[in-house]
């Protein structure tokens, strides 16, 4: 790294992965045909991106004021994880096409803007804030490196792969952000080292599922002042983002401050991982190995009761690499996601999940039990 860096069928596996790199390499010499992330099933603008090692940023989600946080509505996969006194924080991954700014249109005319050479904002993404101990197994399912804003002693001794980012304001614990342009450099200075990228095993499929279970809607309560509303919105086939202003009764929908746009994932999943409580801020989650975990598909409108799996087949057997985590049925078989992005909340086994009311009140939310009613809850409780 930089100045600032730190340390199914089994044969198919092996099938995929030389066809993923086969493909990659050709991704240089046929930049006209149409190439997806395989991360998103989407075609991409710039395919010799591809080449370039995944980007897993920190993003902070308290206080209140870091947000709107920039660039998540770029990101192909975030990931929520729980940090302590109920508070949450974001692993925001970027590959493919990286986050642009929009020009704010001050005439009315933002082409107009454009043609006579205004020029574009600097697009950057942040707050970034310190790393923590899950992150490190995250960026070795994605082969990518982490960028955060310093990291506690013992955490930082246990990541690989990463960048420090400070803020330019001492006084301001938002002000620490990473321009793109440094991004995409930091990303090409270690394509070399983290070459060996395979990044196979999610697959998409535009076609809603023919199973599932009506789903308008996922509260999840981190805590009192850290409710999350996911809201299916039919106009646009995805779920939107919604957040209590750390006051647990007021709700905002949250935007991405690059562009002014509504978060929106095509896929919500709630992934049930074994945590592990060290002391009250050093949280640590199993996600390595894992054979077969608990998992919620959220899409088109309908919740699936799925299974995640990191589990070890001959691809890891033979490299010594990972893969990204695979999403799967009862069988074994790949779930499909909808092609976009994805947006993964990592909580505890055995927590309660349910069928609640249509409500934006926490007793009501909390009390309320109604099978059939497609509004569903999940009451985060941490054991420790």
């Amino acid at each position: 790294m930089d100045e600032s860096s730190g340390n199914g069928d089994e044969s198919a596996d092996l099938n995929e992965y030389e066809q993923s790199q086969s493909t990659q390499s050709d991704i240089a010499e046929e930049p006209s045909e149409e190439v997806l992330n395989p991360l998103t099933g989407l075609p991409v603008q710039n395919p010799e991106n591809l080449l370039l090692p995944p980007a897993l940023v920190s993003v902070t989600n308290f206080p209140p004021t870091a947000r709107p946080q920039a660039g998540l509505s770029f990101s192909p996969m975030v990931f929520e994880l729980y940090i302590g006194e109920g508070m949450t924080r974001f692993l925001a991954l970027f590959y493919g096409d990286y986050p642009q700014a929009v020009i704010s249109d001050q005439t009315g005319d933002a082409d107009e803007n454009q043609a006579e050479g205004v020029p574009q904002p600097t697009a950057e993404i942040g707050p970034i804030r310190s790393g923590r101990l899950p992150y490190e197994y995250l960026r070795k399912l994605f082969n990518g490196f982490i960028v955060m804003a310093s990291a506690y002693s013992k955490v930082a001794a246990q990541l690989d792969e990463y960048v420090n980012v400070y803020g330019s304001d001492n006084m301001d614990i938002n002000s620490a952000l990473i321009p793109v342009e440094k991004l995409e450099d930091i990303a090409r200075a270690n394509q070399e080292d983290l070459s060996e990228m395979n990044l196979s095993g999610m697959v998409f499929d535009p076609q809603p599922p023919l199973d599932g279970k009506t789903a308008h809607s996922l509260w999840i309560f981190y805590a009192y002042k850290n409710q999350v509303f996911w809201r299916y919105n039919t106009e646009d086939g995805s779920y939107h983002r919604w957040q209590d202003n750390a006051d647990g009764s007021t709700f905002i929908e949250q935007t991405d401050r690059l562009n002014g746009e509504p978060l929106t994932y095509e896929n919500v999943i709630v992934l049930f991982a074994d945590h592990e409580v060290q002391n009250k801020y050093l949280i640590d989650v199993n996600l390595l190995y894992v054979n077969r975990g608990k998992a919620v598909l959220f899409r088109d409108g309908v919740m699936q009761e799925i299974y995640w799996t990191t589990r070890s087949e001959e691809y890891e057997q033979t490299t010594g690499n990972f893969r990204p985590i695979r999403f799967v049925d009862a069988e074994g078989n790949p779930v499909s996601l909808k092609p976009g992005q994805t947006w993964v909340e990592i909580v505890p086994n055995h927590i309660a999940f349910w069928e609640t009311v249509n409500s934006d009140k926490y007793h009501v939310l909390a009390a309320g039990r109604s099978k059939g009613s497609g509004y569903w809850g999940l009451y985060f409780k941490l054991d420790d």
